[in-house]
């Protein structure tokens, strides 16, 4: 059995504790919570541990996934665990991911310790398409849209700002972008022109709106590169109508293998839960994590390190036999 640890236990967490139920060569030990652990009801008989008492559990636990957001949570828990177990982790802020890499893979280094970072389904699914696709087709150009769905990452960084309640932030497709995307020119189209922001924010009763959405708007990494729409409205309504967490999204590779010969190489996703499927998505990684480890790997991998034999419950023969 491979014994899990969760660092955090918001949605993401949730869907992790639901995805080891289905991976019988899995159990679920502890989840570490900054919360008063007797305050939290979990659907499984892990341990409730303070997140200030993880260090204590080293030995005890073979992966560690961690659940927080990337915002604020990973930059700071990504490093700190490293030192502490073998990790998985959904870092998803794609122009710092140079930086985050440097700082797990030191502490990782330092104390023997594997850690895979950025795992999920973008980054992570949708990077070993472009990955692959790009490789297969040279003379091309990628492309990669995402939604109409709720961002886990976007939803949580403007919760952090003060004087919201809630939030959830819709990343929502430009349909006349998706059709030039498939055609033969193949534009370079920019970042506002692929996709617009959507933001329903439930703010306190005496809240600056205009200071909250301004300093939505103008986030860097997040929302300053979209065309954004602030929307204020009442926690009732936001849990009435977006209490669901949808997404989805696809990438195009559209290239040419000789002159006039279009290829157009595609992956999508439709989800009915973002986080359940990213937490199913860092539970297979766990398992691919282990193993490594066993084998003697360490430091800081993305999952362009992993080969994905290794997320299989089967065995190489068996994957031969059965999926080859």
């Amino acid at each position: 059995m491979i014994r899990i640890g969760l660092a955090g236990y918001g949605n993401l967490g949730k869907g992790v504790e639901q995805a080891i139920k289905k991976n019988p060569d899995m159990e679920l030990i502890a989840v570490f919570t900054r919360r008063d652990p007797s305050s939290l009801t979990i659907s499984s008989d892990a341990a409730v541990v303070s997140y200030n008492d993880v260090s204590k559990w080293q030995g005890e636990i073979d992966i560690m996934i961690l659940c927080g957001g990337s915002a604020t949570d990973l930059p700071e828990q990504g490093p700190e665990l490293a030192s502490m177990f073998h990790t998985v982790d959904s870092f998803d802020t794609h122009a710092r991911i140079p930086e985050y890499f440097e700082s797990v893979n030191t502490k990782a280094l330092e104390k023997d310790h594997l850690s895979l970072i950025s795992c999920g389904w973008d980054p992570g699914l949708f990077s070993i398409s472009r990955v692959l696709f790009g490789s297969i087709l040279p003379d091309g150009a990628d492309y990669t849209f995402w939604g109409r769905g709720v961002s886990q990452g976007h939803s949580d960084a403007i919760r952090r700002i003060p004087g919201v309640i809630d939030a959830r932030q819709y990343t929502i497709p430009v349909a006349e972008a998706i059709e030039a995307a498939k055609g033969k020119d193949r534009p370079a189209l920019t970042t506002r022109q692929k996709h617009k922001r959507e933001c329903f924010v439930a703010a306190e009763e005496n809240a600056d709106l205009a200071e909250i959405e301004k300093t939505i708007v103008e986030m860097p990494n997040y929302f300053a590169d979209y065309d954004t729409t602030v929307n204020f409205i009442s926690i009732e309504e936001l849990k009435r109508d977006h209490d669901a967490l949808p997404h989805g999204g696809f990438v195009i590779r559209n290239g040419e293998t000789s002159s006039g010969c279009s290829q157009i190489a595609q992956f999508s996703l439709q989800l009915d839960s973002n986080p359940e499927f990213t937490a199913s998505v860092l539970t297979a990684y766990a398992r691919a994590v282990y193993r490594m480890a066993q084998d003697g790997k360490r430091g800081a991998i993305s999952v362009f390190d992993v080969p994905v034999g290794m997320l299989s419950p089967f065995d190489a023969a068996s994957l031969r036999r059965d999926f080859l």
